[in-house]
């Protein structure tokens, strides 16, 4: 520790040990642990305590005297063990029994500070500092201190309790650490004391009749076989096993989700990969008993497995596709190929869970949805994939909420009316149809795809969040039935399907609800993926969707505006702009410029603007008639706009536009979407080019947006000012071209750049100029300073020492604000 430091320490924990002080904040304790954690990494604990006897002072203090604040006790008892984590310091803090009054049976639990949640929560944090060594583990087990772990897993608060859990988890593996070579000799019993205690307290927990017991057991179980893959836990498995199975013989399993989790821990460790112990029949046991809602996460845990036997593969998947198959049955649709589901006949577990309530059978069915679209894309899953019933499945859900299936039977009727108008269920079943787009499938399926799709799309009833997840599956099934025609012309299933599509959004974007009109959005997307193809750009330019998105410019609704922003932008690059040929299409280009233009100088919301600039750069970038007519102007009026505008994402964006156009001035590409143009620029083009730059006020811009209050600004200029100075330098500066720079032209321009710091204009420079400045700035520097954030203006433990002494009077010093 520094000297300075040692000075101010005495005096600190003086106000810390005196109740009549006002106690500093917890942020401020917080961070003096983080220094003292970062010391006793650096450098000996025990030779810190030697030298700063104040804080041996203090911890005596805190034990002698029941009257500190809570505040103080938990920080104190943390300090404590962090210290003791270095076993020499262990022992010397125990000479005078500091530790065994800190954290033993005659410890702060006695106070009436203990029922304070943080001095518990510190006491849990203290030990599991200081349990790191041999010496730590007889303390825990002479102390008594292992058994408060043990009640703290019951705690009110839940952090505690889990820190208990936790900790208990921690000493476990502590205690396991010398064993693992040796580990066939607690086939006898023979654990270390320790381990002893905690696994005869997770035998009693297991074996209670109380939920909370047992969930307290399998919580401490799951994170020790979820970290710890070391022999030993076979040993521990093959022990508490035959426990964790007698559970699922209870009447009513307890505390079952976190059942679940621990089998799931325990298949998941190496050391299970290739031995059994009990672990798979339990858990083919787990799959017959568990409800459909718990056995989920189970049975696509299982089917994650790589080592997983075959026939408990098979039976997870009969599990997970017990809930489908019953919708399927219900609607009087045959459920798959001969042997699909099988191992589902007579399920009544899962009919029951259909039937019981409403809410049980919408969970039970978005869980199995979301499942199964998790494994999906998975290398792993089961082979052969049942994609057909899986798709026929998902489009009867769809219909079933809509009422457009007839049932055959009562539970279908209770079905249709459970599902009639469910959001939650349309959204799960949308999600997982999108999904299955990745598949192969007949084309009769495919065509009620479509058709369903058609349907919610079209309905009134559709909820904005339904809409839009339909929208997406929509799009998805799109890509995917394009994708396997295998040529780049639309199918004639698909055209149709076009037509009629662009009626139905053509109202959408008509619709008297925002959230409804944003479906902008969705023709910006299908005219990305299909822009260039001459079917669909018919089929486009014979709807009216260009002309309304271009209607929605002028929206009420800022997010409609943004979406109509970026579709009409979209539709301008790929000439899909309801104008003719020609001169008149020119025209309507360059309206369409200038209405951007005036939302990016006028309109109120950041979204539009926003919108505005990501277009105007991709139409930079791609050399868009509108922008190619006069360049420069342009450039010149966006970045006129940008650099008043109060958005910092505004403002970014217009120095990545500036930056396009600055790859593209010198024809040197600054990643990988400017235009390929000579590598080098000739030296005697620089003069010129960076008097373009000034006039257009570029560099005006890039100079000020570094003094930028909000810092991805001033990173983005100080990255477009380090590439131009780079690209000057690579073609050897202006020495060789023209005369000597002018000297007081330069010095004009650098105090020029220093009041810019009040907004003055840098105005015009001569290229010297500017050669200068970049220069004579250290944007290196500048540019690491930005990565750091906005802590490193004062970072060190003299500051915040300084700052808690001053705010209780000690030092006439003001707090920096560390």
């Amino acid at each position: 520790m520094d000297p300075e430091c040692s000075q101010l320490l005495p005096a600190l924990c003086a106000v810390l040990a005196d109740p009549r002080q006002p106690v500093a904040d917890d942020t401020c304790l917080e961070k003096l642990l983080d220094w003292f954690k970062t010391l006793t990494e650096t450098e000996p604990s025990l030779l810190l305590l030697q030298e700063n006897p104040s804080l041996v002072e203090l911890l005596s203090h805190v034990l002698k005297s029941q009257d500190v604040s809570s505040r103080v006790l938990s920080f104190s008892l943390r300090l404590a063990g962090m210290f003791a984590a270095q076993e020499d310091c262990f022992q010397y803090l125990q000479q005078g029994e500091l530790l065994l009054g800190l954290f033993g049976e005659v410890g702060p639990l006695c106070w009436v500070a203990w029922n304070v949640p943080t001095v518990r929560s510190g006491w849990i944090q203290g030990l599991r500092s200081l349990a790191q060594h041999p010496s730590a583990l007889q303390f825990l087990a002479d102390s008594g201190a292992i058994d408060t772990i043990f009640s703290l897993q019951g705690d009110p608060s839940l952090f505690v309790a889990s820190a208990s859990s936790q900790l208990l988890v921690h000493i476990l593996a502590l205690s396991m650490q010398g064993e693992a070579a040796g580990y066939p000799c607690l086939q006898g019993g023979a654990w270390p004391m320790c381990a002893w205690k905690i696994v005869g307290h997770l035998e009693e927990s297991l074996c209670a009749t109380g939920a909370p017991q047992v969930t307290q057991a399998l919580n401490v179980l799951t994170t020790t076989f979820g970290r710890c893959h070391s022999p030993w836990t076979e040993v521990l498995w093959e022990q508490l096993c035959p426990l964790v199975a007698r559970l699922l013989e209870r009447a009513t399993i307890p505390a079952a989700h976190s059942l679940v989790d621990l089998l799931l821990n325990v298949a998941r460790s190496p050391v299970f990969s290739s031995a059994d112990c009990g672990l798979w029949g339990t858990v083919t046991e787990a799959l017959n008993c568990l409800s459909p809602l718990q056995v989920g996460p189970l049975a696509v845990g299982m089917l994650k497995l790589q080592h997983c036997p075959q026939a408990l593969r098979a039976q997870a998947l009969g599990v997970l596709l017990q809930p489908l198959a019953c919708v399927l049955k219900a609607t009087a649709q045959a459920p798959g190929p001969p042997g699909w589901l099988d191992r589902t006949e007579g399920s009544s577990l899962t009919v029951d869970a259909l039937l019981s309530s409403k809410a049980a059978c919408v969970g039970v069915l978005c869980q199995t949805l979301a499942h199964l679209e998790e494994l999906h894309p998975l290398p792993q899953r089961p082979a052969p994939w049942p994609q057909e019933p899986l798709l026929s499945a998902a489009v009867t859900v769809l219909r079933l909420c809509r009422g457009s299936v007839a049932p055959s039977s009562s539970v279908g009727a209770r079905l249709c009316a459970t599902f009639a108008g469910c959001v939650r269920v349309q959204r799960a079943a949308l999600d997982f149809l999108g999904t299955l787009s990745q598949g192969t499938s007949p084309q009769d399926l495919v065509t009620q795809v479509f058709a369903v799709l058609l349907e919610y799309l079209e309905s009134p009833d559709s909820s904005p969040t339904v809409l839009k997840k339909a929208f997406q599956a929509t799009l998805r099934w799109l890509l995917s039935s394009s994708t396997s025609a295998g040529c780049s012309n639309l199918s004639p299933h698909t055209l149709l399907f076009l037509r009629e599509l662009f009626t139905v959004l053509q109202k959408r974007l008509c619709s008297p609800g925002w959230e409804v009109r944003d479906s902008a959005e969705f023709l910006t997307q299908l005219c990305r993926h299909w822009g260039g193809q001459a079917d669909f750009r018919q089929v486009l330019l014979a709807s009216e969707a260009p002309a309304l998105a271009r209607q929605l410019l002028q929206d009420p609704e800022s997010y409609v505006r943004a979406s109509a922003v970026a579709a009409t932008g979209q539709l301008s690059s790929r000439g899909l702009q309801a104008a003719p040929k020609g001169s008149e299409h020119l025209q309507a280009q360059q309206d369409l410029l200038g209405d951007l233009l005036h939302i990016l100088s006028t309109d109120s919301e950041g979204f539009p603007r926003r919108a505005v600039v990501q277009v105007l750069t991709e139409w930079l970038k791609d050399g868009h008639a509108g922008v190619a007519q006069d360049t420069e102007q342009f450039v010149a009026t966006v970045l006129q706009a940008v650099s008043r505008d109060l958005d910092w994402e505004v403002r970014v964006q217009g120095l990545e536009l500036a930056q396009v156009f600055l790859a593209q001035t010198l024809g040197q590409p600054c990643c990988s979407y400017a235009v390929a143009l000579p590598t080098v620029t000739p030296a005697d083009r620089l003069p010129t080019v960076l008097r373009t730059l000034c006039r257009l006020r570029l560099l005006d811009f890039a100079f000020h947006a570094l003094l930028d209050c909000d810092r991805p600004v001033a990173q983005k200029a100080c990255d477009l000012l380090l590439y131009l100075r780079d690209q000057i330098d690579a073609c050897g500066g202006l020495r060789e071209v023209g005369d000597s720079p002018d000297l007081s032209s330069v010095e004009a321009a650098l105090q020029r750049w220093r009041a810019g710091e009040q907004g003055q204009p840098l105005g015009d420079m001569e290229p010297e100029a500017v050669l200068a400045i970049l220069r004579s700035m250290d944007l290196e520097g500048l540019q690491s300073r930005l990565a750091q954030g906005s802590e490193h203006v004062e970072k060190s433990l003299q500051s915040l020492l300084q700052d808690m002494l001053a705010t209780v009077g000690m030092l006439e010093n003001e707090a920096d604000c560390y």
